[in-house]
């Protein structure tokens, strides 16, 4: 009996290389590799679970099932839909204590808070340049790896974020999702909305840190920033042409 009962159980063993396992340790591992079972067909890309490879499958197919009832914007997630509603409820419940904007959730002010400490936690082990978030960083390494998991159907272009696909897209469709509360114009990107209306409310938020000038863009700040560099590679220039001639009028009267 016993000897039939151990029979049994050597039967239930798996081999791994070398080592045998029990039925329990086997079991386990089974459980480990069906974890990663729901793999996507159009990326490869590999899902804990059917609901998670639904999801991920809208990223390819351009599903877009939860509708804004009050502006008509699309989400392929119920959590971003759910955020996208705060916007027009205008429920902002935590605030920075530092500078005093608000965010809808915990996390969002949790990570915004790390701008004002300059903690960057999580370095690079490709090139040591540290970040504020982990994501941020995740997203810098496919920069190292060549990661571009997300391909634009239309053009075969590649991406590293499905955020950064669906900017492209626009090209294509010609979307315009962005548009000005304040007149009538309408943008592919969030960025080129707050640009442009800064022009109906006047903010400059970026100043210049050789002088008092403040601009509306980055990018106009960069180009004004340079004027002062050349204007300072001249002004070395000229002292040093000016050193120059003065050794050589000491050398011609000495």
């Amino acid at each position: 009996m016993n000897a039939a009962h151990k029979s049994n159980r050597e039967e239930t063993h798996v081999k791994t290389g070398e080592k045998t396992l029990s039925q329990t340790e086997s079991i386990s591992l089974l459980k480990r590799r069906d974890k990663k079972s729901f793999t996507c067909t159009q990326c490869g890309k590999s899902l804990t679970c059917k609901q998670s490879l639904t999801v991920h499958m809208r990223i390819h197919t351009g599903e877009k099932p939860f509708t804004c009832d009050q502006c008509g914007k699309r989400f392929t997630r119920t959590g971003h839909f759910k955020r996208h509603v705060n916007i027009h409820t205008g429920e902002k419940l935590h605030i920075c204590d530092q500078c005093g904007k608000t965010f809808l959730r915990a996390s969002h002010l949790k990570g915004h808070l790390k701008i004002h400490s300059k903690e960057k936690p999580h370095s690079c082990s490709f090139c040591g340049n540290s970040f504020s978030h982990l994501h941020t960083l995740k997203v810098h390494q496919k920069i190292h790896t060549g990661v571009r998991e997300y391909m634009c159907f239309e053009c075969e272009k590649t991406f590293i974020t499905a955020e950064d696909l669906k900017r492209h897209q626009r090209i294509h469709t010609g979307e315009k999702p962005y548009k000005c509360s304040l007149c009538d114009m309408r943008f592919s990107r969030s960025e080129h909305l707050k640009n442009h209306e800064r022009i109906h409310t006047g903010e400059k938020p970026y100043k210049c840190s050789h002088c008092d000038m403040r601009f509306s863009r980055s990018e106009t700040l960069k180009k004004h920033e340079r004027i002062h560099t050349w204007r300072e590679t001249v002004s070395l220039l000229c002292m040093w042409e000016e050193f120059s001639l003065n050794c050589f009028l000491y050398e011609v009267i000495k």
